[in-house]
Order: structure tokens, then sequence, then C-alpha cells
């Protein structure tokens, strides 16, 4: 390995400098959920990523000690929301271990398949499970998209630095 000049002192990987990165990079915000016969569940993710487009895949990670894994791990169908700026509360509650995610204020129904959907999102998804790959003590959940809605009005949310912000020019 060879230092290169101007960019610090490298370290070695751990997974404090896997987090100090990804301080560093801004990331859209999401909330998925999902529904079992005990009620809804939901979960804020940062993680989210378009896989295909034909089909149409997606992915989340999500850890194995999460509320919401017992439910996820069998659910058939996911709730995928992408939250605007406006949304920081939202997205703080469902970030919120212990949280009451589902009682007002937050606004929600139940839409297709029985998956919670979430009132004033930027747009919406409902997707059908098709794969949960083992990645250290996360889940990926690959996903296909069976129907949604992108009209929702609004800038994205962001999460960086640990923070919760809006997009600027």
């Amino acid at each position: 390995m060879t230092a290169t000049s101007g960019l610090g002192s490298p370290q070695l990987a751990s997974p404090d400098l896997l987090r100090s990165v990804f301080r560093r990079h801004a990331a859209g915000v999401a909330v998925i959920t999902a529904q079992n016969g005990a009620g809804p569940v939901g979960f804020t993710a940062t993680s989210l990523t378009s896989v295909s487009a034909e089909p149409p895949l997606l992915s989340f990670g999500i850890g194995t000690g999460a509320s919401s894994w017992p439910v996820i791990s069998e659910a058939e169908h996911v709730g995928v929301h992408i939250l605007g700026e406006h949304q920081r509360e939202l997205a703080a509650t469902f970030a919120r271990s212990g949280a009451d995610r589902f009682g007002a204020p937050t606004g929600w129904r139940s839409g297709p398949e029985g998956v919670p959907v979430l009132d004033d999102v930027l747009a919406w998804l409902v997707c059908r499970v098709v794969a949960r790959v083992p990645a250290g003590e996360h889940r990926i959940v690959l996903a296909e998209v069976v129907l949604g809605d992108p009209s929702g009005a609004g800038q994205p949310l962001l999460y960086h630095q640990g923070r919760f912000n809006g997009l600027r020019d």
C-alpha cells in the first residue's frame, strides 16, 4: 500500500472506520414497513438501492437484531416509502428503538397486500420479497416491485453526518 499525499492517515478496516466513512456519504431516507398478525412494523433505512429495472428489483439492509426483523424475515410483501424533507420527525420515530411507530401522529393505512402505507411521502412501493441474503449481522433483502405511487410533492430527506437534512442547491 502506498500513501497518497493530502489524504490523511489511512486506517485499517474496522467497524468504526466504516461508520466514519459512511457518515460522510449522504443517503436518501426511506421507511420500510410490513405487517403480520400482531400488527405493523417498520424501520428507517438509508441502505435502499435500485438493483434492476427488468425485472424491477430493489434491495435494503436490516440488522437481525432489529425489532422489525422477525416480521421482515417472514413477510411476503414490504412497503418502501421515500421520505420528504418535511418528514424529519417521522424518520426519527421509525429510527428510534421502542417508539410507537404507528401511533399518532403517524398517518398510515393498510395498502395492497396488507402492507402499511405511510401518508404524505414522496413516493411509495409495495414489493414482493424474493430473497434474504446473509451479510454479517444483517440481511440484504431483495424485493420485486409490484406497484407504487411516485406522485408525492416535495424534496427528498437526506441522512448525512448522523442527522436528517434537506437537499440544498
